[in-house]
């Protein structure tokens, strides 16, 4: 058994599972690369660990300085990614939060000792980093990593999830992910178009005006800053959109092959399958996805124990992600 010095020494190198007997045609194999498996729980521990990092390079945060403070808007995975990383480094996390998250959201940050500033439920995640940019402007002082403009978000996913999921399915013909920050595809999407031109990058999103767990629609007034800079537009082959129901009923479904889950993965899943209906019966493609974290943060949520109705429902007023 390989022995670690940090925990952070355990982010990335995270398993692929096929979960092909979800996939509703025979020739299509569907793959799941299971982020859950981070420390922190989730695929946003690469891009937490990659945003500290870099700002210690370029100097922004100096190892060791007492009274550091950072602040960050959040909806759950990157707030808690960050809150870890920032406990092991020593800084101080203010994290922006809606403030209608699950109750899971809150208690992971008050376990890994960073501060929450909520920000009203209505206005969702954009609502949240308006908040923080305002912040950040009246406190200079502070450290404001944002990861919907840092460059290092898909960079961690350019150097490591990238590489990774090439050498683990070399013969990948579809590469689909949720669309958030935007990071995970940039940087993925970018890895492999330099290095396999021919795999298709596939974006999944909600309609919009809804909320579907942890994606964002384009069309609903935010446009994150690393997708125009990493030429978003031209790297994605297909934006595919997929409404709150589907993710609840894809996250029940995950279970059929013995995987616990969180609701985006569910999304995500969904456009998967809507990936494969386009495929051919005479061909044959192999489609990874990106499974971004793990059920037992959902639980309060009811989303595999109640009526479906009433959890879809519920997601018109609670973030789920």
């Amino acid at each position: 058994m390989t022995r670690f010095a940090s925990v952070l020494d355990l982010i990335g190198q995270t398993p692929i599972i096929d979960v092909s007997a979800l996939s509703p045609k025979p020739n299509v194999t569907i793959l799941a690369k299971l982020e859950g498996r981070n420390p922190a729980g989730s695929v946003k521990d690469r891009v937490a660990l990659s945003l500290i990092d870099a700002a210690e390079r370029d100097g922004v945060l100096i190892p060791g300085k007492p009274d550091q403070v950072l602040i960050e808007p959040s909806s759950g995975n990157t707030g808690i990614a960050l809150a870890m990383v920032c406990r092991l480094r020593g800084y101080h996390l203010k994290v922006v939060l809606p403030s209608n998250v699950s109750p899971e959201r809150r208690q992971l940050l008050f376990a890994w000792g960073a501060e929450i500033i909520d920000s009203p439920g209505a206005e969702g995640s954009n609502g949240a980093v308006r908040l923080a940019q305002s912040l950040s402007a009246d406190n200079p002082e502070w450290t404001f990593l944002y990861q919907y403009a840092n460059p290092a978000n898909p960079e961690a996913h350019y150097r490591h999830t990238g590489p990774e999921i090439l050498t683990d399915v070399p013969e990948i013909t579809h590469f689909v992910a949720g669309l958030g920050t935007s990071g995970t595809l940039m940087g993925v999407g970018r890895y492999l178009r330099e290095h396999r031109p021919d795999v298709q990058i596939w974006a999944v999103e909600p309609p919009s005006g809804e909320m579907v767990d942890g994606l964002r629609n384009l069309d609903d007034g935010y446009i994150p800053p690393i997708f125009l800079d990493n030429h978003g537009a031209q790297l994605l082959d297909r934006r595919v959109v997929v409404r709150p129901r589907e993710s609840i009923e894809w996250t029940r479904r995950f279970t059929e092959v013995g995987l616990f889950v969180g609701l985006s993965s569910g999304a995500i899943m969904a456009g998967a399958v809507k990936c494969a209906n386009t495929i051919a019966d005479e061909d044959s493609a192999t489609i990874v996805t990106i499974v971004p974290d793990d059920g037992w943060k959902y639980l309060s949520t009811g989303a595999w124990s109640d009526n479906i109705d009433d959890v879809v429902e519920r997601a018109k007023s609670i973030i789920y992600f």
